[in-house]
């Protein structure tokens, strides 16, 4: 089971721990970000690479109750989405353990899929400007 913190919480582990930050914005109504939860989040390889290299943060993307900074500003979690530019659910935000962004990545992705863009991120291949078709060409040849 994914522990999951709220951005604050999760920002500020993210800095203690020198930790990357996945941000997954959901919506109560979505069934992409259920099946997400139920099949991706919850497979072995994916719920032990989260545990272990990253800090899990949810922002409920309608809920205006809930607040975070971010970068010297206060939003609600509604207008923290738009401060990230996520217009589907779900959209998971990969970020720097100092908070910086990484990349977005919209929509549902299938566990085999992203237990690869999990190493990626967590390699840092994204700084050695390896595209990541080619690194998952790699992994693929690799497991062949």
């Amino acid at each position: 089971e994914t522990a999951w913190l709220n951005f604050d919480a999760g920002l500020e582990r993210g800095r203690a721990e020198n930790k990357n930050i996945i941000v997954d914005f959901y919506t109560d109504w979505c069934h992409w970000c259920k099946v997400m939860d139920e099949k991706t989040f919850n497979e072995k390889n994916v719920a032990e690479k989260l545990k272990n290299k990253f800090v899990t943060v949810r922002v409920n993307a309608e809920d205006a109750n809930q607040s975070a900074s971010y970068q010297g500003q206060t939003y609600n979690n509604i207008q923290l989405t738009r401060a990230f530019g996520v217009t589907g659910y779900p959209s998971l935000a990969f970020l720097e353990s100092n908070g910086d962004l990484i990349t977005i990545i919209p929509g549902y992705v299938p566990a085999e899929t992203f237990t690869h863009i999990l190493d990626y991120i967590d390699q840092k291949l994204y700084e050695k400007k390896m595209p990541f078709d080619e690194f998952l060409k790699k992994q693929q040849q690799m497991t062949k």
